[in-house]
């Protein structure tokens, strides 16, 4: 693990502010969702992928009215929709 020399205090609400550089460099603007981790003693934050609504799979993602969709579940839902007598 690379140390950036950067040190931050947390303050009396528990809140830590990332610092900009890093900010830039993880491409992490106002509101993101950052994901929490802890591994041995160590914090691990990592800015949060949305995947496929359904599986959490981030390959073949199609993006619709703001919701992402893998192939694999297009399919699955075409599937699904035959059986239940749709036509597609």
């Amino acid at each position: 693990m690379k140390s950036t020399g950067i040190i931050r205090g947390i303050d009396e609400l528990g809140r830590l502010v990332i610092p900009k550089e890093l900010r830039n460099k993880f491409d992490l603007k106002y509101k993101d969702e950052i994901e929490i981790y802890t591994e041995d003693n160590k914090i691990i934050l990592k800015k949060h992928e949305n995947g496929d609504i359904f599986t959490g799979d981030m390959e073949d993602l199609i993006e619709y009215e703001g919701k992402k969709i893998s192939l694999n579940s297009i399919k699955e839902m075409i599937k699904l929709a035959e059986k239940s007598g749709y036509k597609i």
